[in-house]
C-alpha cells in the first residue's frame, strides 16, 4: 500500500535563483542606501515641512479640542 502524503512545496527563495535574486538585491539596496543617504538628508527639512499640512488635515481629532460652550458643561 502507498500511502498518500502531503508534499509541501518549495519556496520559490531557498532555489538556487532565488538566494541569487535576494543577494542581487541585498547589494543593491546597499549601494543604494550608502550613495544616496546625503540627498535623502538633505531633503529632510523640506519633507518634514511638506509633512506639516498633511498631518493637520488628516489628524482626526484636531489634538482634543473641545468647542462645547462652558455653558453647556456645568450641571
Amino acid at each position: 500500500m502507498t500511502e498518500n502524503r502531503l508534499i509541501k512545496p518549495r519556496r520559490w527563495w531557498y532555489s538556487k535563483s532565488g538566494l541569487v535574486l535576494l543577494a542581487f538585491a541585498a547589494i543593491a539596496a546597499f549601494f543604494l542606501v550608502t550613495e544616496h543617504r546625503v540627498h535623502v538628508f538633505g531633503a529632510l527639512p523640506f519633507i518634514l515641512l511638506l509633512l506639516c499640512p498633511l498631518l493637520h488635515l488628516f489628524h482626526g481629532g484636531h489634538g482634543g479640542h473641545d468647542h462645547k460652550s462652558k455653558k453647556e458643561n456645568e450641571p
